[in-house]
């Protein structure tokens, strides 16, 4: 057994090893990839990546037939930063022999599925850097004794248990976000996160209440009770939210600023003050906020529905979750109005929760490493406009961050798709210059 096998520590050591394989690091492997067929072997960067998913897979639950993107499918993987990649969502439909099809829909915004199976497309062109299957459960300092630490040993656990190691020069951790449900509610046969909303669904048997209860009130909130009015005829589906009603998601031309690339570079010089109000501002670009040809289809629902005599589409507003209690052929929730304090009880057959989702703390991962990264007067990490993470001069190795947990840093497209072709080529131009920098350094050290 080999010591990549074993969990003892690694002889080979990779230039940079990515943690997580979502649409984040997939645009770093692209980047890479693009990066090293344009230079020689001697230049290459040599780089590994770990996925805990079986096969690459993005918010796969809510493929709902006909969601679309709420981006447009300009903001690929590579455009931004070089729109002649053979890695463009174009260039893609290219492939598939669907581009006339594509341009004769006079749309920006492709489906869901289709910017899925995107993504899948180019996940499979880099597939020799990923490892499928395998979770990293630490990032520790390299043994190297007692000076510097020029790399760092990423565990991993894999599906039957053992661990291994993977040693390298620099770490991009991009773990992504996890379903954050209400406070005293856990998930259960009948009580789901919508990011489980299509594996759920496929399983549920028996419906005796012929109902159904969806709590929130942003995108994936009105896709998911659009869905189930859809997919379940003789159900009655409820959409219980604090708010009045859905609230435009603000996509004009001057607010989607905010996403442009140059904006990330105004966000991070900007002083503190200036971050949370711009973050404030523009908050309604993308959270807690409905894609407006979404709210007119299911306010048209409810009326039509209210003109015939049958409803439903039931809009609970102004109503908030109290309890809930699962059982083994329902769910039973007492809701709360808002505005008349009266409580009662609602019996459905499953609730689904659209409540969210919480950045993952990478920090988990580090351990004592923790205490090298440099933190901010409120306690944050301290990350640079490459996205390295600042660290004591103990740690040498690079350690970045992608998405969730960089918005104070790089403003609200940290978590997004707008700028991961941007990011991702500055992130491998970072990686080529600090190894640059260091093969320099060590000549000096070490002449001829």
């Amino acid at each position: 057994m080999s010591a990549r096998d074993s969990g003892s520590p690694a002889e080979h050591v990779d230039d940079v090893v990515g943690v997580g394989f979502g649409p984040a690091n997939l645009a770093l492997a692209v980047a890479i990839h693009e990066h090293n067929a344009r230079r020689p072997d001697t230049d290459a960067v040599r780089a590994a990546f770990v996925e805990q998913q079986s096969q690459f897979g993005w918010h796969p639950g809510m493929l709902l037939e006909g969601a679309t993107m709420q981006v447009s499918f300009l903001k690929d993987l590579v455009t931004m930063r070089d729109p002649g990649s053979p890695f463009t969502f174009l260039r893609y439909l290219h492939e598939q022999g669907r581009l006339p099809d594509f341009i004769n829909q006079k749309s920006f915004f492709p489906t869901r599925i289709e910017f899925h199976d995107y993504l899948r497309w180019c996940a499979a062109a880099v597939d020799d850097m990923v490892a499928y299957g395998e979770t990293a459960v630490a990032i520790r300092p390299a043994a190297t004794g007692v000076g510097p630490v020029d790399h760092l040993d990423v565990v991993v656990s894999r599906a039957d248990g053992r661990r291994r190691v993977l040693r390298a020069r620099n770490v991009v951790v991009s773990t992504g976000l996890r379903p954050r449900m209400p406070a005293g509610v856990t998930a259960g046969p009948r009580v789901w996160h919508n990011h489980d909303l299509l594996f759920r669904t496929r399983e549920l048997r028996e419906r005796r209440h012929r109902r159904f209860i969806v709590v929130g009130a942003g995108q994936s909130a009105a896709e998911t009770a659009e869905y189930l009015h859809r997919t379940f005829p003789d159900a009655e589906v409820c959409a219980v939210f604090a708010r009045y009603g859905y609230s435009p998601a603000d996509d004009s031309p001057f607010a989607n600023r905010i996403f442009d690339p140059a904006a990330v570079d105004d966000f991070y010089t900007a002083p503190e003050d200036v971050k949370q109000t711009l973050l404030s501002y523009h908050a309604n670009t993308n959270y807690s906020v409905v894609d407006g040809e979404l709210i007119e289809q299911l306010y048209r629902i409810v009326y039509q529905e209210k003109v015939a005599g049958v409803q439903r589409l039931r809009i609970l507003n102004t109503t908030a979750l109290e309890s809930v209690d699962e059982s083994a052929d329902g769910v039973r929730c007492v809701l709360r109005s808002l505005t008349t304090g009266q409580r009662y009880p609602l019996d459905s057959d499953a609730v689904v929760l659209a409540t969210g989702y919480a950045p993952v703390d990478w920090r988990e991962l580090l351990g004592a490493l923790a205490d090298e990264c440099i933190t901010d007067a409120l306690g944050r990490p301290r990350i640079g406009r490459d996205h390295r993470v600042l660290t004591s001069d103990w740690i040498r190795a690079g350690l970045y961050v992608q998405g969730a947990g960089t918005e104070h840093s790089h403003g609200l497209t940290a978590s997004l798709l707008s700028t991961l072709a941007v990011r991702s080529g500055e992130i491998c131009d970072s990686l080529v210059r600090r190894r640059a920098a260091t093969a320099g350094l060590a000549t000096a050290v070490h002449p001829g």
